[in-house]
């Protein structure tokens, strides 16, 4: 039998052997599960999906998650700021845009089951696939009884969209009539009361995304800016009067503005709104344009921006008075921010409604941009409270 020092000794070495055989298995599951989320960028940790923009294409550009609540984080590693969203057919299901080359943003959606599709950076790009499949959370969620406490609220917004695209196709009408007539003078009055109603519709509107990219996509989302044969509607029409200083050979461009709000109006009337459409909605575009105004604005040939923004507020100001008695009861604190924060969008667009054409610094943009990122913050939390996600 061995004296007691050389068990202890044997004892000692074969426990740092083993020490140093669990550091190896350590730094080997490591390297192994390294070397995997290279290989498979689509899921981070579970409903976690890096999405990294090339040129033109998604890396990956198909992607399978469960349904329920996925964050996803965009990359962009192309030379132009560029938008990406997930459509379901030509309805944008989600989307976050004005990312910066180099940079890139977040954004958690709660996705049901079905196949998607995903943009990948400049609108006439490839689009890439997403594929949510079933999941526990998912099927419990479609045996829950409908949501009655909202017809209301639903009904009295339907009666709001018919109205101000009845007035969105009259106002672009007339300034149909003003380009086809050469009037130039009467077609820069008309411009800006029409932009400012598809504004006031824009939180349904943009969920057509074939629709929204012919009715107002910004030049910036096209490969050859204002010289792409896809750049058209309300901003096209604005850059002709406002930089081109003439109303010649808009009338094409015109015709089919009119043509294409008429099948928006078909589109909203017969279109099913869910309740969490409502503020999900209001939040995702004021959180857009949030960014738009910091990154340079809406009406950038035009300088109609706070006008144009006093239309945001108006339609989504729509939204939180048909939601406020069901979020007065569930959240009333919420309910007081957001009443706030309308407040104060309001007192720094105050300045402007006296002149229709604004040029503005970065100090005025950043007066603008704080309380109107601050206002989609709030809408965000709505969905949430109203126990709708």
């Amino acid at each position: 039998m061995p004296p007691p020092s050389t068990k202890s000794s044997r004892l000692m070495r074969l426990a740092v052997a083993g020490s140093a055989l669990l550091v190896l298995i350590a730094l080997a599951a490591f390297w192994y599960a390294s070397t995997l989320a290279r290989k498979t960028p689509t899921k981070a940790d579970g409903n976690a999906v890096t999405v990294t923009i090339r040129g033109k294409a998604c890396d990956p550009n198909q992607i399978t998650v469960p349904a329920g609540h996925t964050t996803f984080t965009i990359v962009n590693k192309s030379d132009r700021a560029l938008e990406w969203e997930i459509l379901d057919g030509v309805m944008v299901v989600a989307e976050r845009e004005n990312i910066a080359p180099g940079f890139s943003q977040r954004m958690t959606v709660k996705l049901r089951p079905g196949k998607f599709d995903i943009t990948c950076g400049l609108l006439s790009n490839p689009h890439g696939t997403l594929t949510v499949t079933p999941s526990n959370a998912s099927r419990a969620e479609a045996a829950r009884p409908s949501l009655v406490n909202y017809i209301g609220a639903l009904a009295e917004y339907k009666v709001y969209l018919t109205l101000q695209t009845g007035e969105l196709q009259g106002a672009a009408q007339s300034l149909d009539d003003a380009i086809k007539a050469g009037d130039l003078a009467q077609a820069r009055a008309l411009y800006g009361p029409a932009h400012q109603t598809y504004r006031r519709i824009e939180p349904m509107a943009a969920l057509f995304s074939d629709l929204d990219t012919r009715i107002n996509a910004r030049a910036q989302y096209f490969e050859k800016r204002e010289a792409d044969p896809g750049f058209t509607g309300l901003h096209r029409i604005e850059y002709s009067l406002y930089v081109q200083n003439s109303a010649a050979g808009l009338a094409p461009v015109a015709d089919r503005l009119v043509a294409d709000i008429g099948t928006l109006e078909q589109r909203l009337a017969g279109q099913s709104i869910q309740p969490s459409q409502l503020a999900g909605s209001a939040a995702t575009l004021l959180r857009r344009l949030a960014g738009s105004i910091a990154a340079g604005g809406d009406g950038q040939y035009s300088h109609d921006e706070p006008a144009a923004l006093q239309g945001t507020l108006d339609g989504t100001r729509k939204i939180a008075s048909l939601l406020a008695p069901l979020l007065a009861k569930a959240a009333p604190a919420l309910q007081k921010d957001l009443d706030r924060r309308f407040t104060d969008l309001d007192a720094a667009l105050a300045p402007y409604r006296e002149g229709e054409h604004v040029s503005l610094d970065k100090t005025q943009r950043d007066a603008l941009a704080g309380p109107t990122a601050a206002l989609a913050k709030d809408f965000g939390k709505v969905n949430a409270a109203l126990g709708l996600e």
